[in-house]
């Protein structure tokens, strides 16, 4: 049975999908009216990153000895893959919703949530070499800190449409949007707690 198997190379083939899908996310919220190009492409991104969650599960069925704890193994490619799949529910729900104006706040929860996804990349690709242990964990604080950012711009976004916005309709979609946006980051951090975990035991 193969000792490690492949598993490093699908955490950062999976990762690389995480990022490309959270760019497409803010080029879809910067370019609302090209929305139907921007939801096209994350679906793709999604699909890619899908095969690689189903490769990773497969080899790690087939694999004896794992390079670290299974269901840690599991849950890196769980997280990763919730991450790609909370970004493609935000993109159906513009859709869905048929949002023609994104508010600043919707703007700056997308980039916050970009650079959380661009951090959760970096720790992923470090964490085959434990010596880079140090380098992984101020990743993952930075990535614990975005998220906290995130959950305070939501709170001001939904205080500010609830105070301003008179369109009850719009109301609800947009607290459906922000939240949606700040479950990114919420699963990034996920991501990074296990990340966390494997270098803290390993290192």
């Amino acid at each position: 049975m193969p000792r490690e198997g492949r598993f490093f190379e699908y955490f950062n083939a999976h990762a690389e999908q995480v990022v490309l899908a959270a760019k497409e996310l803010l080029a879809l919220v910067s370019d609302i009216e090209n929305a139907a190009t921007h939801i096209e492409t994350i679906d793709t991104i999604e699909t890619r990153a899908d095969k690689i969650n189903h490769d990773a599960m497969a080899l790690l069925h087939q694999t004896f000895i794992t390079p670290f704890d299974r269901d840690a193994i599991h849950a890196l490619v769980t997280n990763l893959d919730d991450i790609v799949d909370s970004i493609q529910d935000i993109a159906e729900a513009i859709s869905l919703y048929n949002i023609r104006r994104v508010t600043p706040d919707a703007m700056q929860l997308a980039e916050l949530s970009l650079s959380c996804c661009e951090r959760v990349k970096r720790a992923v690709q470090l964490i085959d070499n434990m010596d880079n242990a140090a380098d992984v964990l101020s990743t993952c604080r930075e990535i614990d800190q975005l998220e906290s950012d995130c959950d305070r711009v939501m709170r001001s976004a939904l205080s500010r449409v609830f105070r301003d916005e008179r369109d009850a309709l719009q109301v609800i979609k947009m607290k459906a949007i922000y939240e949606g946006l700040e479950k990114i980051t919420d699963y990034c951090e996920d991501a990074s707690k296990v990340i966390e975990g494997i270098v803290l035991e390993h290192s």
